[in-house]
């Protein structure tokens, strides 16, 4: 199946590609069944995936990071881990490179530069952002977990849940209240691992995309030292808005790259598979599907790599953030469904990757925003 052209990458990046892909196949695809029945990867994969250049490409070269101010690379990697079968595996490494690494290096102090972004570079440091409470999702005005400034301590309290690398994460970006301000009310402070009051709950059992940690956090009069808040206090809302459109076209991209494959996936058994004495892709109604299939991820691919240019340029709109967050993973969610229908009752085997990539898939249109918000916020940015 030939893929259009595409004109975003460059030859370092596809060079690049090639380091990510050997990764891929070396480190991570031999583990996957294993770490899915575990419910999370083992961190040593983590600590290589620094070793071999994949994480905080960003960082500055002095820290121990690639000292590349290119998103493109990270979307290479989204690209190759999502298209590429690591399923779950892989998102410990996306998270850290596409939604935490870019607050630290936005709003970290020098003692904080010095203190953590070697360890964030070599992967001495996994990371998370804890956001979501069990009575609070998209709403983060209503974020209740609180810190109270003692001294030059902050003590927190309260919990959070579906926080990705809930387990695995030696550092963790916390959202709390500081003040009753429903915006100017949030800071963010890094929890670190082993603070006292600090505990995880359980890993949650998801639908899919088993191999990642997503976890409950509990907070009980953690002292969490002012050295380890990420910006001024109050201004964790705006930091997070600030950050939001790159989240959600890092969901995209996956969603483009999974959808591709899920149709890859659908199209070769379409090919192998017979009934009434030929190939199921040659009636009609399937050769349909699949044309149907090939249109919209190669339309979801121009959007989305025509939005990766625009953020290179620092011009990626939080509306057209939204608007490629919802519907790619939307297309994503029908191309993978018509991948199991072709597959008929294999597809509903766990033995066919089919399978896998449709459970992996549902999630997409829930977090970083579900697709309801997404409209909402494409609406309001219409005026209306």
């Amino acid at each position: 199946m030939r893929c259009m052209q595409r004109t975003v990458f460059d030859q370092d990046h596809e060079l690049f590609r090639e380091s990510v892909q050997h990764f891929l196949a070396k480190e991570i695809l031999p583990n996957v069944a294993d770490w899915d029945a575990r419910g999370r990867v083992d961190k040593a994969m983590f600590r290589r995936a620094g070793e071999a250049g994949l994480l905080g490409m960003a960082i500055p070269e002095k820290y121990g990071g690639g000292g590349v101010d290119d998103y493109r690379y990270n979307a290479v990697i989204d690209e190759e881990f999502t298209g590429g079968g690591a399923g779950g595996s892989g998102m410990c490494v996306t998270l850290h490179n596409d939604i935490c690494v870019p607050y630290f290096l936005s709003y970290c102090t020098d003692e904080q530069k010095d203190r953590w972004l070697p360890g964030l570079a070599n992967g001495e440091l996994m990371t998370a952002i804890a956001m979501t409470e069990p009575g609070t999702g998209s709403d983060l005005s209503g974020i209740a977990t609180t810190a109270r400034l003692e001294g030059d301590t902050y003590v927190v309290n309260g919990s959070k849940t579906f926080i990705t690398n809930g387990i695995n994460a030696d550092l963790v970006i916390v959202v709390v209240r500081t003040s009753d301000d429903p915006h100017a009310g949030l800071t963010l402070l890094v929890v670190e691992d082993g603070m006292e009051g600090f505990e995880r709950g359980r890993n949650l059992q998801k639908m899919g995309l088993h191999a990642q940690d997503t976890a409950e956090l509990f907070f009980s009069n953690v002292p969490v030292p002012v050295s380890n808040r990420l910006g001024d206090e109050g201004m964790g809302f705006f930091a997070l808005v600030a950050n939001l459109p790159q989240e959600r076209l890092s969901i995209a991209i996956g969603a483009v790259a999974g959808a591709e494959a899920a149709l890859q996936i659908a199209l070769e058994y379409a090919k192998e598979r017979q009934a009434f004495g030929r190939p199921i892709g040659s009636f009609q109604h399937n050769r349909f599907q699949l044309a149907e299939a090939r249109t919209e991820v190669d339309i979801g691919r121009v959007f989305v790599d025509r939005l990766l240019e625009e953020h290179g340029r620092g011009e990626l709109s939080i509306e057209q953030a939204a608007e490629a967050k919802w519907w790619t993973t939307e297309m994503l969610r029908r191309v993978v469904d018509m991948g199991v229908q072709i597959h008929g009752g294999y597809g509903y085997m766990m033995e066919y990757p089919i399978a896998h990539a449709y459970l992996d898939a549902r999630v997409q249109t829930i977090y970083g925003g579900t697709t309801e918000i997404m409209k909402e916020i494409i609406g309001r940015g219409m005026g209306v």
